[in-house]
């Protein structure tokens, strides 16, 4: 049965379903049993699963509540296209969990946001978003329905989050694991500890794995400016002090790495091996005018240059969450804290200074990398003696965000663990 807008069965207006177009696709509709129409199709893409398997109660109870609500709602609003898949289903968690006294609807709409590729930290942020608006003990329960549906799927827990005071700021820093060699990670310029994520669970395995902030960045936003390598290098050793760890494995991507280069240079009796993703060994021309444009033309200018040096086009077409999460870091960034970031980076200063280094130390770059291209990482490699070189196919410079399974398997390799 289908029904007019007022609530009104439209055949009881008199409309006989053979006339006109429409009244013969409602037919076709019903014939289908409704369970193929428009109202299930919206459904099914929004939550990855059939609407007469999520609504099969419904179905047998009440035939005309899972009509309504497949016909009045995921026919309607919810299958138009003004607000994206992804949106719709952050909006109704968020709704849901707000209003309250409806776990399983809840739970099913988070299954349907990570369905559309809400990350799970974004489901956990979005319950202190709540907080705000609708109180702690809304926020609260969201957060254990999340959790369940988290722990449902076998995802695992987000990392551990420790405040560590260093000489002149304070920073964040991400630990996974609580046995083994320790591993530390230092991220690109413009991002924060959270680049490491998608690779961070494979790494934790048989391993202490530590990602923070470095100054100017994430949670050491503001730090004191300028500042060059050395206070990076010397912060990088202050987060290992903070742990209780002498020697660690250090993991650096694009400037991460040239601040992991700096500190195997100040303090190489603190590194068991070196891992550089995408990184140089000296500073390029562009470094000041990158710096220079964040302070002219602001930091909204800066996105399309960047991501288009750190993405693939189809990971940009896609946009991913790798891609999401870069674009709103850059957006968010202090154009002074970026500014002092470029000219930091532009002082890189240890080409020909690794020549001595007596650890195991691995290059890995990204076929598709523009920015930090092969020819200039086997550079790098050819001045670390004894160095292992390896390119990873169809990766651009920006490795564990657009392909972590490559960058975690090759670290995995090269990384001793205790199994």
């Amino acid at each position: 049965m289908s029904w007019t807008s007022d609530g009104v069965p439209r055949h009881d207006r008199g409309v006989p379903h053979s006339a006109g177009r429409c009244s013969e696709e409602g037919a076709m509709n019903r014939d289908e049993g409704g369970s193929r129409g428009t109202g299930s199709r919206a459904y099914e893409g929004l939550m990855g699963v059939p609407a007469e398997q999520a609504f099969s109660d419904v179905r047998r109870i009440s035939p005309q509540m899972y009509e309504t609500v497949l016909d009045g709602a995921f026919g309607g609003p919810l299958a138009r296209a003004e607000l994206s898949r992804r949106d719709r289903e952050i909006a109704s968690t968020a709704i849901i969990a707000s209003i309250g006294g409806a776990d399983r609807r809840l739970a099913g709409h988070v299954r349907g946001a990570l369905h559309q590729g809400v990350a799970p930290h974004e489901l956990l942020a979005l319950a202190e978003h709540i907080a705000v608006y609708a109180g702690f003990p809304r926020a609260l329960n969201a957060l254990d329905v999340v959790n369940e549906v988290l722990r449902e799927a076998g995802l695992p827990d987000q990392p551990a989050l420790h405040r560590v005071q260093l000489d002149d700021h304070e920073t964040v820093v991400a630990q996974k694991g609580d046995h083994g060699p320790a591993v530390i990670l230092s991220h690109s310029l413009g991002v924060d500890w959270r680049m490491w994520e998608p690779v961070m669970e494979r790494l934790a395995r048989g391993r202490r794995v530590f990602a923070y902030d470095f100054r100017g960045h994430g949670a050491a936003a503001g730090a004191p400016r300028p500042f060059s390598m050395d206070d990076l290098a010397r912060d990088m050793g202050g987060v290992l002090d903070a742990f209780g760890v002498q020697r660690a494995h250090v993991v650096g991507l694009s400037m991460g790495g040239g601040i992991a280069q700096t500190f195997a240079v100040r303090s190489p009796e603190r590194i068991a091996s070196l891992a550089l993703l995408a990184t140089t060994d000296h500073a390029f021309g562009a470094f000041e005018g990158r710096a220079r444009s964040g302070e002219t033309d602001g930091m909204e200018a800066q996105v399309v240059p960047t991501l288009t040096r750190w993405f693939t086009a189809p990971a940009l077409a896609a946009n991913g969450w790798g891609v999401r999460y870069a674009r709103e870091r850059i957006r968010r960034f202090d154009p002074a804290d970026w500014a002092a970031a470029w000219r930091a980076f532009g002082g890189v200063d240890v080409q020909g200074r690794l020549t001595a280094l007596d650890v195991p130390a691995m290059i890995l770059v990204g076929e598709e990398d523009c920015s930090t291209t092969p020819e200039i990482m086997s550079g790098v490699a050819e001045r670390i003696p004894g160095s292992a070189y390896q390119v990873l196919p169809g990766t651009p410079h920006m490795q564990t965000l657009e392909q972590p399974e490559l960058v975690a398997d090759a670290l995995d390799r090269f990384l001793p663990a205790d199994r």
